[in-house]
């Protein structure tokens, strides 16, 4: 039996530090680490806390997102009082006044090409030459039938005068005069139809020198020389196309007939303006021809014609376009950018600067006429100080400050620049 495990141990083997050091309780060290975490959260959440707010509290604890976030930055500029134009737009095509297929007024080869592919020809104008030799031929032939028969008229005319001098002795009968007299009212009809041979042997060997028959550009070759050509064939020799002045034609709502119609009455001339496909380059200046005589019952539109001089040749046949017809103008009206409108569905409205409060107010605003960038309403009045830039945060009686304009920005900053040098040197 082991006595030794019940009896107390020696105390030669206890240590004296372990006889003398008290024990240290764990829940210490869990003090401090709670207090820690707390300094650290507490840390963390006033770092979080936005700026001004204690500011804020202090004037009765009401928040406010205006006077947290400063004055908003916004571009602005003043209403003006001008004149502004009522337009019509439509897709337009651009129309020769005259477009002519040549062809060959009478058979033969084609001997020569007088023109260049795109080249520009005047009225009368040589472009091409068909053998003439055989209308030559004919004409002479013509000709010579001719003179055959006149002299066989000019001797009936002289057997008709012996004839009445024999008549009037009474040595002839009656009849053999009026026989006489018939054979030269036959042959005064030959000659006439010689003379027709004559003329039409003349048109023809005309015809082989083919001509312009109106000012404008020449197209692509569609016969070589030395080919046999028909005449008055399918097979056009070549086109040409009148571009100086030259016509645009567009359609316009049947509700504008009546006001484009009783300006054309008064004598007033209508412009319209041609715009590239993309709305961006002004290509040409025209004035209204004309309108259609009836309304496409389909589209509930008509036909507007208008003319173009062109000297430029900005304008090309069959070319789509935008057309801008300027129906009236207002006078005086309150023009403003186009970029200060907001418009929702049924309205629009524009923000107005209180200059003495540096704060914006909403104006319900009538659009008159735009152009794109600039527009013609009612609703302000010239002076007023519309935003045209920053209404992304914009509410009513919103603090604002006015953006330095683009132009005086660069030219302050050129004025400082030489400005700086000359410290520099200094």
């Amino acid at each position: 039996m082991n006595f030794a495990s019940n009896l107390p141990p020696s105390r030669g083997n206890v240590t004296p530090s372990e006889e003398g050091a008290p024990t240290k309780p764990k829940r210490h060290w869990t003090a401090w680490i709670v207090v820690l975490v707390l300094l650290v959260s507490g840390g963390y959440l006033l770092s979080q806390r936005p700026a001004g707010s204690g500011d804020t509290q202090k004037a009765g604890g009401k928040k406010s997102g205006k006077s947290a976030g400063g004055p908003i930055p916004v571009s602005a500029e003043k209403v003006q009082q001008g004149d502004m134009g009522i337009y019509i737009s439509a897709i337009a095509t651009v129309t020769p006044v005259y477009t002519v297929s040549i062809t060959s007024r009478v058979a033969g080869q084609l001997m020569q090409v007088c023109y260049r592919e795109g080249q520009l020809v005047h009225k009368g104008d040589l472009l091409a030459v068909i053998d003439p030799r055989p209308y030559a031929a004919a004409l002479e032939q013509a000709e010579g039938q001719l003179q055959r028969d006149q002299a066989q008229l000019k001797n009936a005319h002289t057997d008709l005068d012996r004839y009445t001098a024999a008549f009037t002795q009474h040595a002839i009968p009656e009849q053999t005069l009026a026989t006489q007299q018939s054979a030269v009212n036959q042959d005064e009809g030959t000659v006439k139809l010689d003379q027709g041979n004559v003329d039409a042997a003349k048109v023809n060997l005309d015809y082989t020198k083919i001509t312009s028959p109106i000012d404008g550009r020449v197209g692509l070759r569609q016969v070589d020389p030395g080919n046999i050509v028909l005449a008055n064939g399918t097979t056009a020799l070549l086109s040409i196309t009148q571009l100086q002045p030259i016509t645009v034609i567009f359609p316009i709502a049947e509700n504008y007939i009546s006001e484009v119609t009783t300006e054309m009455r008064a004598g007033h001339k209508l412009q319209v303006d041609a715009f590239d496909h993309d709305n961006s380059t002004l290509l040409a200046h025209g004035t209204v021809m004309t309108l259609d005589n009836q309304i496409d019952v389909g589209s509930g539109t008509v036909k507007v014609r208008a003319e173009f001089p062109n000297w430029d040749s900005h304008l090309f046949p069959n070319q789509f376009v935008n057309a801008r017809l300027l129906v009236r103008t207002l006078h005086n009206a309150n023009v403003i950018p186009t970029a200060a409108l907001q418009r929702s569905n049924d309205s629009s409205l524009v923000y107005v600067v209180n200059p003495e409060t540096s704060t914006v107010k909403s104006h319900p605003v009538t659009i008159l006429a735009s152009d794109g960038l600039q527009s013609a309403v009612t609703g302000v009045q010239p002076g007023d100080t519309l935003v045209t830039d920053g209404f992304d945060k914009l509410q009513e009686n919103s603090k604002v400050v006015l953006r330095q304009p683009r132009a005086q920005q660069d030219n302050a900053a050129s004025d400082a620049a030489p400005a700086a040098h000359k410290g520099h040197k200094q």
